[in-house]
């Protein structure tokens, strides 16, 4: 009896699997948000909450020390970017957890038995968090309006504004994976994103840097959330961005690829749980 043999896929059928894959994950994940949505309301509601709090219980006091007319409707053109920011970092923990909940159930191990891409196991997670995201960021931003935030942007700042959201949020969520596969429960996959979520009261998100001691306001300057910021600042409200937006995207580039790699060499070695 002749031995089977395995006829070599050419570039394009494996380009189609990876797609077919991708687009069957992304579903999937698409789908637990829709019936689980215990886990996009507390992404809104957070961000919403800190947003409402520093605006009113401390915009006037903060808003003084801006260097303008002083006041709330100052603070909260200023804090809005900041607010948009813990957003995206708040992201972190539904794809943490999200992650880590499928490797502790046996989810991976048995599409590990599949003929499947490989990387699609996570690119679902990814996109799922892009959505959530947008969720969430359009809520600030729908609050903030209403609470006296008034951007100057046109159509061009307002894309720009949108894709450096983007660009650090691809980033912040490969750091997630990254939590996700090494935690070995949900609790830890939860609490690990707290860290990205401390970076932007470490930066210029809620008073300038210029406020802080001459050490803090040095690390505050030098953390990538800072540029992301300062360009989100420049792109909505117009003050100057210098070469913050360049910064920022090279910050978001490097963690994504730094982040995507490291991902994937998780997944390739992890045998599952």
């Amino acid at each position: 009896m002749s031995t089977p043999t395995t006829t070599p896929t050419s570039p394009a059928t494996r380009m189609l699997h990876a797609v077919t894959d991708s687009s069957m994950m992304v579903r999937r994940s698409l789908i637990h948000i829709l019936r689980y949505p215990a886990m996009t309301v507390p992404l809104v509601i957070g961000p919403i909450v800190f947003l409402l709090l520093f605006v009113y219980v401390f915009g006037g006091t903060l808003g003084a020390g801006l260097g303008k007319s002083g006041g709330r409707g100052d603070y909260v053109n200023y804090v809005t970017p900041g607010i948009l920011l813990l957003a995206v970092a708040s992201a972190a923990t539904a794809t943490a957890v999200s992650v880590c909940t499928d490797m502790t159930e046996g989810i991976v191990s048995r599409f590990r038995t599949m003929a499947i891409f490989r990387p699609s196991l996570l690119t679902g997670h990814v996109v799922r968090s892009l959505v959530q995201t947008f969720i969430s960021v359009t809520a600030v931003i729908g609050v903030a309006l209403l609470v006296g935030f008034r951007p100057s942007a046109g159509l061009l700042g307002w894309l720009g504004a949108a894709g450096m959201l983007a660009l650090l949020t691809l980033a912040i969520t490969w750091i997630a994976v990254i939590m996700g596969l090494v935690s070995d429960s949900v609790e830890t996959a939860s609490n690990l994103p707290m860290l990205l979520m401390i970076l932007p009261f470490f930066g210029s998100g809620f008073v300038p840097t210029d406020s802080m001691p001459a050490w803090l306001g040095w690390i505050a300057e030098h953390q990538p959330f800072t540029p992301v910021m300062e360009s989100l600042r420049g792109l909505l409200l117009g003050t100057p961005i210098g070469d913050q937006a360049w910064i920022a995207v090279a910050w978001c580039a490097g963690i994504t690829v730094v982040a995507f790699w490291g991902a994937a060499k998780l997944l390739a070695r992890e045998p599952g749980r």
